[in-house]
């Protein structure tokens, strides 16, 4: 109970710091601003931040900053809900069923079980990350190349439950997308691969890809049809979740929350694959499968619990190891170095009040995202309210100036645009563009770090069958494209015998 005591101290420390209070409100409007917005991630938030947090004491400086990375998060599932456009690589999985809802006039529900699952997600994370920080950052450590490897390829299985009633095109949307992440450097050799002879090709980028997949094709499908999203959805009548709603997600907002923490907690992971893994759990888990990637009110419930629950898992080994858990933390752990603050087990020992001062600020952080969340859908809901003729260039700019804003190349742009005609396409033949991200997102780190556990074993595949870890992911993994088949025969044989 030492660790409640201390946060408890570390509130009443926090109270008296009312600068501190001020900026980390800032902090989760930056934050919800930038995440919103295409092509500009929490990472690039904190990372613009972070120049401002000079001459700041540690409290004030490293609240605001974690301000920034939790409203950052949360804001990308924003846009994917209302428009299609996911905000962050996250936020892709969020689109899936949240754009499904408010086409079906639901945006204000999906909206605010969206805010609500992202503020509880995020909170127990950081509860976990004050009380359990020891034990996770010890499972943390056994994570080398071949667990890393079986976590990707896990990931890739998710393929099966996220392609919906569409299998076999959704794996081969899944192989496409792993032939485009052959494309650039040799993660080992360092030598280029299909490129080309262009230098710009050297790195695809994933974020331009995944703009084009959903928000330019969404544009491109609606100048070519008179469909457009029933303006029900632009009133947002029901916005804070009801109790009934509440119940029927939070069992699974807790499970995201610690299936998040814990990917967070491994080194290279991200909130896009916490949020992936959450949905197909979600789903192998609901008694209604069906209804996913239809609009079903849990898949968003989990992707932003899962996303969100990441935020703590990836400060852990940033915390308690010196060893960042994704990009943004990797940022974050510079902003300690500069404080004078080295990252370890002995940050614990020797600053422990400030330390859990500043959990109290992540934990007043994630309370502000819940009301500033809220407080701005309304306002920013009206953005449906807009005529076709204005929403869709509007999208197409968002999207071109989000793609950009990233390394300022022109040749994003022209990827982007050609991603958005393949995403067109797809929805004409029902490919779904999903399988596509995940690839993208999970490929390059398969093959990376299953080259590398090659190489650590001296070309040996025993990795694969003597690392319990790595057996326990690859059995999943092989559960999980199983498992879409055998609900499908037992689905039939249960029909069968009811005729």
């Amino acid at each position: 109970m030492q660790e409640l005591g201390l946060l408890l101290n570390g509130f009443a420390t926090l109270a008296q710091q009312p600068v501190a209070l001020l900026l980390a409100v800032f902090g989760v409007a930056v934050g919800i601003i930038i995440g919103a917005l295409p092509g500009l991630t929490a990472t690039m938030g904190v990372a613009i931040i972070l120049p401002f947090t000079f001459g700041m004491d540690p409290v004030s400086g490293l609240t605001m900053i974690s301000g920034v990375y939790f409203g950052g998060v949360y804001a990308g599932s924003i846009t994917a809900i209302l428009l299609r456009i996911p905000g962050t690589p996250a936020a892709a999985a969020t689109a899936m069923d949240g754009y499904e809802l408010t086409k079906q006039g639901r945006a204000g529900e999906a909206l605010g079980v969206a805010t609500f699952s992202s503020f509880a997600g995020g909170t127990i994370s950081i509860l976990m990350l004050v009380f359990l920080s020891p034990m996770l950052a010890s499972i943390a450590l056994k994570f080398s190349a071949s667990e890393t490897f079986a976590l990707a390829v896990f990931g890739l299985s998710i393929i099966a439950s996220i392609s919906g009633k569409f299998l076999v095109k959704g794996l081969i949307s899944g192989f496409f997308g792993l032939l485009i992440a052959t494309i650039g450097l040799d993660p080992m050799g360092g030598f280029p691969r299909f490129t080309w002879g262009i230098p710009d090709l050297m790195s695809v980028p994933f974020i331009p890809v995944m703009i084009g997949l959903f928000a330019a094709s969404e544009a491109f499908n609606t100048i070519a049809e008179s469909e457009t999203i029933k303006r029900k959805a632009a009133e947002l009548k029901q916005i804070i979740p009801t109790m009934a709603t509440v119940k029927r997600v939070w069992g699974t907002v807790l499970r995201s929350a610690g299936l998040g923490a814990f990917i967070g907690a491994i080194p290279g992971a991200g909130a896009d694959i916490a949020a992936f893994v959450a949905y197909n759990e979600a789903k192998r888990f609901s008694k209604t499968p069906e209804n996913f990637g239809r609009g079903e009110i849990q898949a968003v419930a989990a992707c932003e619990s899962g996303a969100n629950g990441c935020t703590g898992g990836a400060l852990l080994p940033m915390l308690t190891l010196g060893v960042p858990g994704d990009a943004t933390t990797a940022v974050m752990l510079g902003a300690l170095t500069i404080q004078g603050l080295q990252p370890g087990p002995l940050l614990f020992k020797d600053h422990a009040p400030m330390v859990f001062t500043l959990f109290a600020g992540m934990l007043f952080c994630y309370v502000m995202m819940l009301i500033l969340g809220l407080a701005s859908l309304r306002f920013i809901g009206k953005i449906l309210q807009m005529p076709k003729s204005v929403l869709t260039p509007l999208i197409l700019a968002l999207s071109i100036v989000g793609t950009y804003a990233i390394n300022n190349s022109a040749f994003d742009i022209g990827i982007m645009l050609t991603a958005g005609v393949i995403g067109y396409v797809m929805q004409k033949f029902d490919f779904p563009p999903s399988p596509i991200v995940l690839a993208l997102i999970m490929g390059p780190m398969a093959e990376a770090n299953f080259r590398r556990a090659l190489s650590l074993s001296d070309g040996s595949y025993d990795f694969l069958y003597t690392r319990p870890i790595t057996v326990g992911f690859l059995s999943l993994a092989a559960f999980s494209l199983a498992f879409p088949f055998v609900r499908e025969a037992l689905h039939k044989r249960k029909q069968a015998l009811a005729n």
